[in-house]
């Protein structure tokens, strides 16, 4: 009896898809759950501790980023990407805000992954750390040809904020994580001249306790 053989357009045949399907879907999974581990533990935490919490084995892991140091590369990869892309997202409405949402969408992000955010500045390439300053530089233009924010502010004022933020988020996260947001408000409001500081509330007596060892 002759063999029957399987065309290779047939359900039969083997098909890529669901493979390449799986594997972007176990690199998110391991994404999300580094960008979780990382933030919560700090880059001691283990590859297995990571795997854990994607669901998947250690050998997913590695397959897909040989070391911590490769996977750690990635996640600021992204954060970066995140932000120029906010930057020319809020440059394109050209009404003068996108400055204060550039500056809260970083803030956020170096809260969300502050176990790993001093990564940023040593990671970072000359050339992108380049680009987002002539993107915030822009974004400073803008909002100063809309009115938003006075002339006599410079970019170094703008870049001074941004490792104050940093400075923040890395001394209060664990006690006061939107200590940081407040900061902004001020900072903010001096870009603007005369206006309301912030309406969030400022550290407690007892936070600051906490924060400097005394309690």
């Amino acid at each position: 009896m002759a063999v029957q053989h399987a065309h290779p357009d047939s359900d039969t045949a083997a098909d890529p898809r669901p493979r390449r399907r799986d594997a972007a879907r176990n690199h998110q999974l391991v994404v999300d759950a580094a960008r979780e581990v990382l933030s919560e533990f700090g880059t001691d935490a283990s590859m297995e501790l990571i795997a854990s919490r994607a669901g998947v084995g250690v050998g997913t892991v590695y397959r897909r980023f040989p070391n911590k140091e490769a996977l750690i590369d990635e996640l600021v990869r992204l954060i970066l990407v995140e932000l120029v892309t906010t930057a020319g997202q809020e440059l394109a409405k050209d009404d003068g805000s996108g400055l204060e949402t550039y500056l809260r969408v970083l803030g956020r992000s170096l809260s969300d992954h502050r176990g790993y955010a001093d990564k940023l500045v040593g990671r970072t390439k000359a050339a992108c750390a380049a680009h987002l300053r002539v993107l915030t530089a822009e974004l400073l233009a803008q909002a100063q040809q809309h009115g938003r924010v006075r002339a006599d502010i410079t970019l170094g004022d703008v870049l001074a904020t941004v490792y104050a933020l940093r400075g923040i988020i890395t001394t209060t996260g664990d006690v006061a994580p939107g200590a940081w947001e407040r900061h902004l408000d001020i900072q903010l409001a001096g870009f603007r001249a005369p206006d309301a500081p912030s309406h969030r509330p400022s550290l407690t007596p007892a936070q600051l306790a906490r924060i400097s060892g005394g309690g």
